[in-house]
């Protein structure tokens, strides 16, 4: 036999030839086995790029600033509510708070713990929600005014600075012996010997090899916080009197805050003190500079809440009795009818004191959401001007809106959050440390993950600013257009289907023609479709697609770009898909179904209605199925029949003005601000969500009809 395999026409190979026929039909088997499992896996890798691209846009850091920070606006109103409240003394010298109190049977107030200690005598320590501050409670945060008090440093300056480390390790020896004289309370053993560890980590030294940093000279300098400053004094003053430390140590209070701020980004300073922990941003700006901090807990601090001792009525107070007593009420029977009918006497820090503002954050929240509507209300009237709170009062009354409404109109009016920078999945993880130094730079930003796909996003209309635009409008006008297109292409199509496959003998010349005007109309492109709505829905149709003919709207101003156009435009679009899918559903019924009815004396309606659309129910659901999809994912056919670029009223007609997902999400595409890029992304997932949720629904109709009785 010829080496090509040609063969005499009936022939069958037999012997070598047969053996070779074999392996050639295997190997052109694998050939193209190998081609479509490499088509499939082309497929799949081209969607996990897809999918990996969107979800990095979707996720990721943002930095937010703000006209007035809402920490600090609620901070600062409620301060001004227990500065300004009847009867109420504010002093930074807490022993004159001290002794006022003692003195006054119908006193109350708050200062440093040294000095409830030091007059104990005079004075009563209230519980506060039935704790009340002691070590325990305040070394695990059950009593609610504590909070743990560090010093920062790193391991670098630790090396560079002998005089650092060897001031430390006086510091950890020595501060839990000193701490209640100072006024606060010692950490636990567990947590001194954690730091003390820490130390002889980064130093490489531990108690029996310390000696070795001796003699030290030099400077040491600490910034931050004004609570822990007078511990880190106290450590430096005795520091500075032991033998063979000749060092010169300075201590600057400007706050946790401007100290991190010094410490990190301007690399001032050896030590930090800070009365709250690094948060991970912190500690990122720091490591960005070369100073990764080195965390020592080295005492707790807890506010005590106290009367005077000639009090009979008074052991302990709840959290929301003492937001009562020192802001609207005015006498104790006023915070409990058991309480005396006497006016209640005020002593508290001043405004300019940390412990006032701790006191404020801990007792009232920070959150905008932890506070009353009332509260609400004061912080929106004190924060706007007249004419705005006119316009607002005029358009819902204050008193009238619900808490979320006037927390969004704060947020609006008064804390005006913008974005000054935004950063995807894949920077926030791999640049963190830069991301962070470079936040921490800008005055008053805030850096924290964000999801650009949330509930606000998927309920809000279009905006201008991007951290308040949302998809809600868009989603429903594809809704509206799908649904039309749907309800026009669906039975038009399945009709024609049974007609075609059914009815028609497929000779005749209209038959001829109809068939093939829908397989050419299968492969026309989108936009065409578009230039067919506008030019028949839009301007020949106008009158009833816009609805004037039904006396919606006013004919002079209302035209054919409406839900109705959009949606027709789809269905027609999608027509022969319906009618080409349907037909191959009908004809893959067995013929011997038919000729079984008709053989029990059934028309062919009687037949098609009973026995063929029933068992052909699945193919053609998958059909519409694949169909709907398209016309749910399209967006040229949308923009030429007109399609709104920017809209923010939901459409609750079919002859309103519409915007759909696609349309939007190109709007999007098209904006050159970066925080535009990720709203796209996250609509796009809505998209696939919904589109996955729409089809869901549908598979689940046609397998309940995919049971077939022959």
């Amino acid at each position: 036999m010829p080496d090509n395999n040609k063969r005499p026409k009936g022939s069958f190979p037999e012997g070598d030839d047969f053996d070779r026929f074999v392996r050639r039909r295997h190997r052109v088997g694998k050939t193209w086995h190998g081609l479509f499992f490499a088509a499939t896996l082309v497929g799949i890798l081209a969607l996990a790029a897809l999918l990996t691209d969107v979800i990095n846009d979707t996720f990721g850091y943002v930095a937010i600033q703000s006209n007035l920070p809402e920490t600090t606006l609620v901070t600062d109103y409620n301060k001004e509510r227990m500065l300004n409240a009847p009867r109420t003394l504010a002093s930074e010298d807490d022993q004159l708070l001290a002794q006022n109190i003692g003195a006054r049977p119908t006193a109350i107030g708050f200062f440093g713990y040294r000095f409830y200690q030091n007059n104990a005598e005079s004075l009563t320590l209230l519980s506060l929600d039935g704790v009340q501050p002691d070590e325990q409670t305040v070394e695990s945060g059950e009593y609610l005014l504590a909070r743990p008090l560090f010093v920062y440093t790193s391991n670098a300056i630790i090396a560079e600075k002998n005089q650092v480390a060897a001031f430390l390790y006086y510091y950890l020896d020595h501060v839990s012996a000193q701490i209640r004289d100072i006024g606060y309370f010692p950490v636990s053993q567990d947590a001194l010997t954690q730091a003390q560890d820490a130390w002889a980590e980064a130093t490489g030294l531990t108690g029996g090899t310390v000696e070795n940093l001796y003699p030290v000279t030099g400077e040491v300098q600490s910034v931050g916080s004004s609570t822990v400053a007078p511990v880190t004094q106290a450590m430096a003053d005795g520091f500075s009197q032991a033998e063979g430390k000749n060092v010169t140590l300075t201590v600057n209070s400007i706050g946790t805050d401007a100290g991190i701020r010094a410490f990190c980004l301007d690399r001032q300073g050896d030590i930090l003190d800070a009365s709250r922990a690094m948060n991970a941003i912190n500690i990122d700006a720091c490591a960005v500079k070369g100073r990764q901090p080195l965390q020592l807990h080295i005492a707790n601090d807890g506010i005590p809440i106290v009367v005077s001792a000639e009090n009979d009525f008074l052991t302990g107070v709840t959290t929301d009795q003492l937001k009562k007593i020192f802001t609207t009420a005015e006498n104790w029977s006023d915070v409990d009818p058991s309480w005396p009918d006497k006016p209640i006497l005020h002593f508290i820090p001043s405004g300019d004191s940390g412990t006032l503002d701790f006191f404020v954050a801990n007792v009232f929240g920070t959150t905008l959401e932890e506070q009353d509507p009332a509260d609400l209300i004061a912080m929106l009237s004190a924060n706007v001007s007249s004419g705005r709170l006119r316009a607002l009062e005029a358009d819902t009354p204050l008193a009238d809106r619900e808490k979320e409404d006037l927390i969004t109109l704060i947020r609006d009016e008064v804390v005006k959050p913008q974005g000054v920078g935004s950063w995807s999945l894949f920077e926030s993880i791999f640049n963190r440390k830069e991301i962070a130094a470079e936040v921490a730079a800008i005055p008053g930003a805030e850096l924290k993950f964000y999801s650009w796909l949330n509930w606000n996003f998927l309920t809000s209309p279009q905006s201008s600013d991007p951290y308040k635009a949302g998809i809600n409008v868009a989603i429903w006008g594809s809704l509206w257009i799908t649904i039309i297109a749907f309800l026009f292409a669906v039975p038009i199509g399945v009709g024609a289907a049974i007609y075609l496959q059914e009815y028609s003998t497929g000779k005749s010349r209209f038959d001829q023609i109809v068939e093939t005007n829908i397989n050419n109309l299968a492969g026309v492109p989108s936009i065409i479709y578009g230039m067919l709505g506008l030019a028949v829905f839009v301007r020949i149709l106008a009158p009833i697609t816009s609805g004037a003919i039904f006396g919606y709207g006013d004919p002079a101003t209302t035209n054919g770009r409406t839900i109705l156009s959009g949606g027709l435009t789809l269905g027609v679009l999608i027509l022969p898909l319906v009618i080409i899918n349907a037909r191959e559903a009908i004809r893959a019924v067995p013929q011997a179904l038919r000729e079984a009815s008709f053989g029990l004396g059934a028309t062919r309606w009687q037949t098609t209605w009973n026995h063929v659309l029933p068992n052909a129910i699945p193919g053609i659901l998958t059909g519409v199925i694949l169909a709907v999809s398209r016309a749910f994912g399209e967006t040229a056919p949308l923009i030429v029949v007109g399609v709104a670029t920017f809209i923010v009223v939901t459409p609750d007609s079919p002859f309103s003005k519409f915007t759909s997902m696609t349309a939007q999400i190109y709007q999007w595409t098209s904006r050159p601000q970066a925080e535009f890029k990720h709203l796209a992304a996250a609509g796009i997932i809505a998209l696939l969500i919904l589109l996955l949720a729409l089809n869901a629904g549908a598979i689940l109709l046609r397998n309940r009809y995919a049971r077939r009785e022959y």
